[in-house]
């Protein structure tokens, strides 16, 4: 049900968003932790589970641009067997670069993006979003310092750190002062929270103070993790 009435909200997205895309050209992407050796890709199957052909066609309802990419076959959790390559969230937000990520952080990104983050780009900076900056997604790691893999080890996160908007402009995720930039981040970050379990960000730790890490852990309860 949660998911129906995120999709009707999609409907009601503001007009203004159907800007079209600007084109830029963007600085080459910053290195990401090296996968570990021993994941290897191999050829999709052709037979997806219920609730991932499900999902897909959720994307398709929302105009996502994707394509199978080739499953991730590894040892322990590092597997990914129904991974996707999103390019776009809409017609209208572009991925850049592509990201690799399972479907379910694909639709939870592109409702955000679709309701709330047009939303906020024109009520605080007068235009709509047109692109983001993919800092990172399905990686084989573990979490930073930490023992445990992260989220980005099941392609179950998405890290974003700039959106750049229809008229050129670039907001880089980073602490602003009382701005609207300031507003239009804040507000996207409170929002993600509960379409995504896990909402990190500039304010949450040193680790995340240049970009949001919005992922889809599943924790008892149904609880979240925000900060």
């Amino acid at each position: 049900m949660l998911r129906n009435i995120f999709l009707a909200l999609c409907i009601a997205a503001p007009a203004a968003a159907q800007a079209a895309s600007t084109t830029l050209t963007l600085p080459a992407e910053a290195p990401l932790p090296t996968p570990r050796p021993h994941a290897r890709l191999v050829h999709a199957g052709t037979t997806l589970p219920a609730d991932e052909a499900a999902c897909r066609r959720d994307l398709k309802r929302l105009q996502v641009a994707f394509a199978p990419a080739s499953p991730v076959k590894a040892p322990g959790a590092c597997s990914l067997p129904h991974p996707l390559k999103v390019t776009a969230l809409s017609p209208h937000i572009a991925v850049a670069p592509a990201a690799i990520i399972n479907c379910q952080t694909a639709r939870a990104a592109a409702i955000l993006l679709q309701t709330t983050g047009q939303k906020a780009a024109l009520e605080h900076l007068g235009a709509p979003i047109s692109r983001i900056r993919n800092a990172s997604g399905y990686v084989c790691r573990t979490r930073n310092g930490q023992k445990r893999l992260s989220e980005h080890a099941y392609g179950n996160a998405l890290d974003i750190s700039r959106f750049t908007l229809s008229d050129g402009r670039r907001i880089a995720v980073k602490s602003y002062g009382k701005s609207p930039e300031r507003k239009f981040l804040k507000t996207i970050q409170a929002k993600a929270c509960g379409i995504f379990k896990t909402v990190l960000g500039p304010g949450s730790d040193a680790d995340h103070a240049d970009h949001f890490h919005l992922d889809m852990r599943q924790r008892s309860n149904g609880s979240t993790w925000c900060k």
